[in-house]
């Protein structure tokens, strides 16, 4: 087994915790390396806000070298995990009086101010009950199967050869640069509607936390990168975590692929990434954020703390306990579940279920990174593992059955 021990705060048995069970979540882990389903895994796991295990297994690269064990230290995509420094941000604004959460979406940006679309709240947005395209791959639908992102691009491609056929005495590189300044991508994705009444059941839609990045940009007049990393990463002391590699982040970055391996060499040789000047405008609020298994636990228990943690306050206790209680039950059809109950919280999921043991308070969020946060009340406990897949698919040995090895572990 290609195993490395992280920093911990406290031995298991001083906050009531079998050693042992670790031992079953590492041998868990390697299972899923050895079978080739996983590249590595890293995992961090605390109580009463001390961190008690922290570990890595496997590989670092998709290149499968033994001599390039992964770290728990090591940083990865958190992708959807996003969706809740963005509700943390929102809630925010809340507190701080400048919004709420019951305020329709087209009193701040006038792209909702009509017709399907004027009836969305924030609160709609913040719960997936908006109405709008689910993800793709959420429902059998031929016609939606990229999402607002597949009609953003259809119609900056139209609006970028607008331009350059209408100009024809300026360059293709000074019309691009014009066009995407100009380009109004929200009003391209509404163009095409919404898929169901507001409020009528719950369907996963990051397109509507890509919304609210660009409502935290309009009521703040601070790009939502900036923001979240600003007002919540820096304060809490989340070094390894933000929208974009640092150079010391991509040193630790792990590489799935010769192009996430060029990403990280160019970002550590100072070369910035290519990207198109509108395209880097759209936030990543719906699931861009790089981190470590280490930073998610300390986020996590700051949200498990009321909003405060190591004498750092990010929200008030009372704005945490809103957020984080279930705020929707409604019907829900994505992945085929047959409309069966769905309860959710604010930027935070509540799934639930004979498949779990935790506590019935528990509230978390996965990423597709592939990555899980699972914060219960009632125990204290705070757990978080990145396990990037070796292969296509979504697996639930290495999502949901960590889950049931880290709570059997509680005396």
């Amino acid at each position: 087994m290609l195993y490395k021990q992280g920093k911990i705060q406290c031995k298991p048995s001083e906050i009531g915790y079998d050693e042992n069970r670790l031992d079953v979540l590492n041998s868990h882990f390697n299972s899923l390396v050895e079978d080739g389903t996983l590249y590595c895994a890293t995992y961090c796991i605390s109580r009463k806000g001390k961190v008690f295990a922290h570990g890595g297994i496997g590989y670092k690269t998709y290149e499968k070298d033994p001599a390039q064990p992964v770290s728990p230290t090591d940083v990865h995509y958190i992708a959807s995990m996003t969706k809740t420094f963005a509700g943390v941000a929102i809630m925010k604004l809340v507190e701080d009086g400048i919004t709420t959460l019951e305020i329709p979406v087209g009193e701040i940006l006038p792209q909702f101010d009509s017709p399907p679309f004027n009836g969305i709240t924030l609160f709609h947005l913040l719960t997936h009950t908006s109405g709008m395209h689910a993800d793709g791959g959420c429902f059998e639908n031929k016609h939606n199967q990229g999402g607002y992102w597949h009609f953003i691009e259809q119609a900056y491609g139209a609006y970028l050869n607008k331009q350059k056929s209408g100009k024809a005495s300026a360059s293709a590189k000074a019309a691009a640069k014009t066009a995407s300044a100009k380009f109004d991508w929200i009003s391209a994705a509404l163009a095409h509607g919404v898929r169901t009444e507001t409020g009528k059941e719950w369907a996963y839609c990051s397109f509507g936390f890509t919304i609210l990045g660009a409502v935290i940009e309009k009521l703040t007049g601070i790009h939502a990168h900036k923001y979240i990393e600003d007002s919540i990463c820096k304060p809490l002391g989340l070094n390894d975590t933000g929208f974009d590699l640092t150079p010391e982040m991509a040193k630790k970055y792990i590489l799935q692929s010769k192009d996430s391996k060029k990403y990280a060499a160019d970002t550590i040789s100072g070369k910035p990434p290519k990207r198109d000047e509108m395209w880097d405008t759209i936030p990543r609020t719906g699931g861009g954020m790089k981190s470590t298994v280490w930073d998610v636990v300390r986020y996590g228990n700051m949200m498990l703390h009321g909003g405060s943690f190591d004498g750092v306050r990010i929200l008030s206790r009372k704005a945490v306990e809103k957020m984080t209680a279930i705020s929707i039950t409604k019907p829900d059809y994505c992945w085929n579940p047959a409309g069966s109950v769905r309860n959710y919280a604010i930027g935070f999921d509540h799934r639930n279920g004979p498949q779990f043991s935790f506590s019935d308070s528990t509230f978390m969020h996965e990423g597709a990174g592939a990555c899980a946060l699972y914060i219960d009340p009632c125990e204290e406990l705070v757990a978080a593992w990145i396990v990037p897949y070796a292969k296509e698919g979504w697996f639930p040995k290495a999502m949901y059955n960590p889950v049931n090895i880290i709570w059997s572990g509680l005396l």
